[in-house]
């Protein structure tokens, strides 16, 4: 079985442990002016006011920098086609699965898992969806325990087909998405894992591990590595014709440690999103480095 290697993290178990005793859910922080400025910022631009009242694009941002976390969404329970993005669900079943015995924790599981997210592999993630079972997964996601697909909520994140041609399609409850994610609920994620709370600290760091060194430099992750090339990202992104998405978990590096999750349905959805990531970092940069944050 694969060794897993806390090194490779920032996050260690103490720091994972640590965060756990300050928790609130990220429901509760709902920052009002980081709300307001992060509305303001996509409205000056005029294709993204557009495809936001169009209820095409949505976005969400959690600013970890501080004391206590602030989120701001817009769109953020508008359920959309997130392609490959919603493969973090199959990564939450295989763990849950994991924990409970039902699937055994081999090394060729561990490298299906890290290709599933890294590279985002199609076949990597069929197997998993066939091993952990598609109803097990859809039942991870509708468990109170983890909320992340919540009717009340707007929906979430669902995974209802395999990634691949053949095999049944069950949409999910509410839109009938084979695929489908909300930005609150991708933002939960990487939140819980940021706090250690996504099954247990151990669980959540090596999850955290999985989505570490991403393989695919584009949107989100081709900003950062300009913009802060030291810092570390965690990431899962999605691309399938007009639908793009995007999340990541950028730490360290200065000042920057957020969460930025994007979901655009646009032919231009890539370049959108590449344009965001600054756009989203002007809210939180300190006024010390507002300054060239390029060079950070």
């Amino acid at each position: 079985m694969r060794s897993f290697l806390p090194a490779v993290l920032l996050l260690t178990l103490a720091q994972l442990a640590a965060a756990a005793t300050e928790w609130q859910p990220l429901y509760s922080r709902v920052d009002p002016s980081l709300q307001l400025a992060m509305e303001k910022r996509l409205k000056e631009n005029p294709e993204w006011a557009r495809l936001i009242r169009s209820k095409k694009m949505a976005i969400g941002l959690v600013d970890l920098s501080g004391k206590q976390p602030r989120f701001a969404r817009v769109n953020g329970n508008q359920m959309m086609y997130a392609a490959s993005l919603p493969k973090i669900a199959i990564l939450l079943g295989a763990y849950v699965s994991f924990e409970d015995g039902s699937l055994a924790e081999t090394d060729a599981v561990h490298a299906d898992l890290a290709d599933m997210i890294r590279v985002s592999s199609n076949s990597a993630a069929t197997r998993l969806i066939d091993q952990v079972g598609m109803a097990k997964i859809q039942t991870v996601l509708k468990d109170p325990q983890f909320g992340f697909y919540d009717e009340n909520r707007g929906g979430g994140l669902w995974v209802g087909k395999r990634y691949a041609s053949d095999g049944p399609r069950v949409g999910d409850p509410l839109y009938n998405i084979s695929h489908g994610a909300t930005v609150t609920q991708v933002c939960r994620f990487f939140y819980l894992l940021a706090k250690g709370k996504l099954i247990s600290p151990d669980r959540s760091a090596q999850m955290l591990d999985d989505l570490a060194d991403p393989h695919l430099h584009h949107k989100f992750v081709s900003q950062v590595e300009e913009r802060a090339p030291d810092a570390q990202m965690f990431r899962k992104s999605g691309t399938w014709k007009q639908w793009h998405a995007d999340a990541i978990m950028v730490r360290g590096s200065q000042w920057r440690d957020y969460i930025l999750v994007g979901l655009v349905e646009s032919k231009n959805g890539e370049r959108v999103l590449r344009q965001v990531l600054p756009a989203m970092e002007e809210l939180i940069v300190p006024a010390e480095f507002a300054e060239g944050t390029s060079q950070l």
